[in-house]
């Protein structure tokens, strides 16, 4: 986040194997021919997209500062993926989610083989992300707010917060496969949309589930809590509705024209 067939997508044609690997990745990327870097820049992504998102959780939560509020979250983690996709995009695909990269394989768009090391990459990054935010704001960020952990709120049940996270992510896959990987998207608003979405995204889910949208974003805060109760949830939440999105746009969506 082989790669992406727009080519063979727009000749009418299946997408191949051989196709795949020659076509072009999200953001213009080709990931596949170097994977170890390309799964190190996944891993500093989704370093940088956890931390800048629960490290402003923490300026909220336990800082108090004035101003840190849900909204000061939400752009941290919007403006964080639109910068990130517009540094990192063409390197690795910047998927810096395992529901993209998922997504993107089940379609066809993306090779297996790269899928492990992109996963690890990104679950390790976030991982890392939130070890950086609890040395930052000291140990009441891990007791007394879980570092930013996405939970169900109360009343939520596990079901119910896995419904909603696969809607959502649906939704931000969708943006992000729709404007990154089709030629007919203008190249330079593919950040822009892709951070916006995730904005958006955050916002209408956080008041239910946290928003994690992700599960990599997840994963960290979970792991280094130890709150494993609910991590299933956003593990298996997103990676659903971002296959279903990938599935969609790649194999009735891309194929659309308006109406002459």
């Amino acid at each position: 986040m082989a790669s992406e067939a727009v080519g063979a997508r727009r000749s009418g044609g299946g997408l191949s194997v051989h196709g795949a690997s020659q076509a072009r990745g999200l953001y213009g990327s080709t990931p596949g021919q170097d994977v170890l870097r390309a799964g190190t820049a996944e891993f500093v992504g989704t370093f940088v997209l956890v931390l800048a998102g629960t490290a402003t959780a923490m300026g909220w939560v336990v800082g108090a500062a004035p101003g840190y509020d849900l909204l000061a979250v939400v752009l941290a983690f919007g403006l964080a993926l639109t910068a990130l996709a517009a540094a990192l995009g063409h390197v690795s695909g910047c998927h810096l989610n395992p529901a993209v990269t998922l997504g993107l394989a089940v379609a066809g768009r993306f090779p297996w083989r790269a899928v492990p090391v992109y996963a690890v990459a990104q679950l390790g990054g976030s991982v890392l992300a939130s070890l950086a935010v609890w040395g930052t704001y000291g140990s009441r960020a891990r007791t007394e707010a879980g570092l930013a952990v996405t939970l169900p709120a109360e009343g939520v049940s596990d079901v119910r917060a896995l419904l909603v996270e696969a809607l959502i992510t649906f939704v931000l896959v969708l943006v992000v496969v729709s404007v990154a990987t089709d030629e007919r998207a203008p190249a330079a608003a593919a950040p822009l949309a892709a951070g916006a979405a995730l904005a958006v995204c955050v916002f209408a889910a956080a008041p239910v589930t946290g928003g994690a949208v992700n599960p990599a974003r997840a994963f960290g805060p979970a792991v280094v809590t130890w709150d494993l109760s609910s991590l299933w949830v956003y593990l298996v939440g997103p990676v659903v509705g971002g296959v279903l999105a990938a599935v969609l746009y790649d194999r009735v969506l891309a194929r659309g024209e308006a109406p002459s």
